[in-house]
């Protein structure tokens, strides 16, 4: 196990947003829950956190009500060895009121930030008309990302 996890808050649905994510991730699994026993905040057998580990990464889902919200300034990159799983991750996260940003990056119905990259992202956008053509994309085409890599 890594000593280091992402600790985030949501409001009232990290459990939801957990099973949301494990149903998505082909290497998923919940590790631990830990639910309230009448202390604290949260009513007496509600999730008060949730551990699940997605390819590896252990992450801890905190229901800490309103006062904190995500942001973009965190996001999970998510490294893709093509088309398809670029595609399928997008298509999956974007479920249910995800909504698309720019360059890769998108925001799922709970509100985290998610980046669905290829797996060469840094080697390709190294080239300036593939920088540019990432530039102007929502959603990331490996096609034209290797196309505009090859023109320099």
């Amino acid at each position: 196990m890594n000593n280091l996890a992402p600790f985030l808050w949501f409001n009232d649905n990290a459990e939801e947003a957990a099973d949301f994510y494990l149903s998505i991730f082909p290497r998923a699994r919940k590790v631990e829950e830990m639910r309230s026993k009448g202390v604290g905040p949260w009513p007496v057998g509600k999730i008060a956190t949730i551990t699940i580990e997605l390819e590896g990464q252990q992450m801890v889902f905190m229901n800490g009500g309103p006062a904190q919200q995500l942001t973009p300034a965190f996001s999970f990159f998510v490294r893709c060895d093509s088309q398809q799983e670029i595609d399928s991750y997008w298509d999956k996260l974007m479920e249910g009121g995800g909504k698309p940003m720019a360059c890769g990056w998108l925001t799922d119905r709970f509100g985290l930030c998610w980046q669905i990259v290829p797996r060469n992202i840094g080697a390709l956008i190294s080239h300036p008309k593939a920088m540019e053509a990432m530039m102007g994309m929502i959603k990331m085409d490996l096609v034209a990302l290797e196309a505009a890599a090859r023109e320099g």
